[in-house]
């Protein structure tokens, strides 16, 4: 439940939840990546920003940011700073369980992908109750006398529903791009097509060279990343709804298999039928 490194298994979450309290002084250089879960980051020093579909959001002392399961999040943290944060895997089925028609408690993390808006900045006071929050879950994940699992369940929850009670009214800080907003949503649209630079290039009446520079300054990744990502995203969805591997591969722009199978092994640790 409570882990001091997300190094490891990185990306794959077997229990409910799951506490990592990090902290680094060096900068991070991770692969452009996407979870099948949740993610909170509680930034609590350090300058630090993420990258999260297209949008840049420069860190503040506790601020919360919400990573929801599917989209694809890259930090960026500058050299010498130690970066400290609280990083919170959370199971959609676990919040499905504690859910009900009046209280989704997954509903904040859908509200941030359809709005395309992943900051939460709390305000004043509130300010130390999120950090006092994050400390329960904390707490409660390292106590193993009578009912620990029970508490930390409790407080898991209690921190959710202060987030989608507060979170639909936050404004964002974040920077953004709307060219290369256009470029991901066409991206998105035609995954199945053949999307080359020069085919996106033309399309939104860009230089190769702009487009593959400016593309890499918003969203930390190349073109060629980004289209890898979301096919493996779009057919591991798809094999994970019954779709046939060959049918979700093709849908998914993959025209070569092998070519597929090594990308889904490195990103997802399994191969396509082990992981349906």
């Amino acid at each position: 439940m409570l882990d001091r490194s997300e190094v490891g298994p990185r990306g794959y979450l077997n229990e409910d939840y799951r506490l990592f309290h990090l902290r680094d002084s060096r900068a991070l250089k991770l692969d452009y990546h996407y979870h099948e879960f949740d993610k909170l980051v509680l930034q609590l020093g350090g300058r630090a920003a993420y990258h999260i579909e297209g949008r840049r959001y420069p860190l503040q002392p506790m601020d919360v940011l919400l990573v929801s399961r599917g989209v694809i999040p890259l930090p960026a943290v500058d050299p010498g700073e130690v970066y400290e944060r609280m990083v919170l895997w959370i199971s959609r089925d676990f919040l499905s369980r504690f859910s009900g028609e009046e209280a989704d408690l997954s509903a904040c993390f859908t509200r941030a992908a359809e709005r395309g808006v992943h900051l939460f900045r709390p305000r004043g006071e509130d300010r130390g109750r999120y950090r006092d929050l994050f400390g329960r879950v904390e707490e409660a994940g390292s106590e193993d006398a009578f009912g620990a699992r029970l508490l930390a369940d409790t407080c898991v929850l209690q921190l959710m529903v202060a987030l989608n009670r507060d979170f639909p009214a936050a404004e964002g800080a974040y920077r953004f791009d709307p060219k290369m907003e256009e470029v991901t949503r066409f991206i998105r649209e035609h995954l199945a097509e053949e999307l080359t630079i020069e085919r996106l290039a033309g399309t939104f009446f860009l230089s190769r060279f702009y487009l593959m520079h400016r593309f890499k300054d918003v969203y930390g990744c190349t073109v060629h990343q980004y289209i890898r990502q979301k096919r493996l995203q779009q057919a591991a969805e798809q094999i994970r709804l019954g779709v046939p591997v060959l049918k979700a591969a093709g849908d998914a722009g993959f025209r070569d298999y092998s070519v597929f199978l090594r990308a889904f092994r490195g990103t997802f640790g399994k191969s396509p039928r082990q992981w349906k």
